[in-house]
């Protein structure tokens, strides 16, 4: 039925594949008949999907490593707490004021162990496909206002107040995303501009549009952003050099960039060599 070299091709590919090695460029489809090039194609896919697999292995464990990394400081430090807490109300002369405060601060981090197990949660319903971003036409005016009610009573404790001017226009800018998620990726973005903001500051918020994309801009007037920090910001638990002190874990930036790029968006920011101030823009498609 099958001429001796279509054989021995045939079992090549089949070793080939086999083996690990099968590359679909190693073959001229020209020369092969019909069946030989359909199972060529059979073993192209099998390579593929083992390839994917294998990349799909990788980031679980990753993502498995991050998690451990991540939860490690808040449980320790609730633990420690816990104890301090145990030996002051043990003690022959308790302090009312260190009870206060180690109990304060055992809710500080369980605070901290939540957000960072629900943003986990997120992301990994997100990057698994499991929680599906719906884009429709939607205000943007409608978006901002939203967010800033949200981050508002944080605002509120440093005295941080919204300019909306853009947003408050009665004519409303129409782009197409998923207000829920959309809404977390904005909540994110100015829940730092608040975080790193001097107390008393402002938070501007402006709205522009190009062709393609309907724009939030986000502006503190924080200390600014770096050229090296603005290429990894964005990086799943990077953290800026200059705010390793600072409250966060650093997955809200990592979290808006993916929520985004699910709706065709997408998000930058503008680095300023003189330090003052740091900008986000949300590209949000139309």
């Amino acid at each position: 039925m099958f001429g001796n070299k279509v054989i021995e091709r045939l079992d090549r590919m089949l070793d080939d594949a086999m083996n690990g090695t099968f590359s679909e460029s190693s073959y001229d489809e020209t020369k092969l008949s019909r069946l030989e090039s359909r199972w060529k194609e059979f073993l192209g896919t099998s390579v593929l999907s083992n390839q994917n697999l294998e990349a799909e292995r990788h980031r679980l464990e990753q993502f498995i490593s991050d998690i451990s990394h991540q939860t490690k400081t808040p449980m320790t430090n609730i633990k420690m707490y816990t104890e301090l807490l145990c030996e002051e109300v043990n003690a022959a002369d308790p302090s009312v004021e260190r009870i206060k405060k180690y109990a304060e601060e055992i809710g500080r981090q369980n605070e901290r162990l939540e957000f960072l197990i629900d943003s986990l949660t997120k992301l990994s319903r997100l990057e698994s496909g499991t929680l599906e971003v719906v884009a429709a036409h939607s205000s943007i005016n409608e978006l901002v206002k939203a967010g800033v009610a949200a981050v508002k009573p944080k605002a509120d404790k440093k005295k941080i107040s919204f300019v909306t001017a853009d947003a408050e226009k009665e004519t409303s800018t129409i782009a197409n995303f998923d207000m829920k998620w959309t809404l977390e990726a904005l909540i994110n973005v100015l829940d730092n501009a608040v975080k790193y903001s001097p107390e008393g500051g402002k938070v501007f918020i402006n709205l522009s549009e190009t062709e393609m994309y309907a724009a939030i801009h986000v502006i503190d007037e924080g200390q600014g952003i770096t050229e090296e920090d603005a290429a990894r910001i964005f990086g799943r638990f990077y953290r800026g050099s200059d705010v390793q002190q600072d409250e966060g874990v650093g997955i809200g930036l990592y979290l808006t960039r993916e929520i985004l790029s699910k709706e065709d968006g997408y998000i930058k920011v503008v680095s300023n060599e003189n330090r003052k101030g740091g900008e986000f823009i949300l590209y949000l498609r139309k």
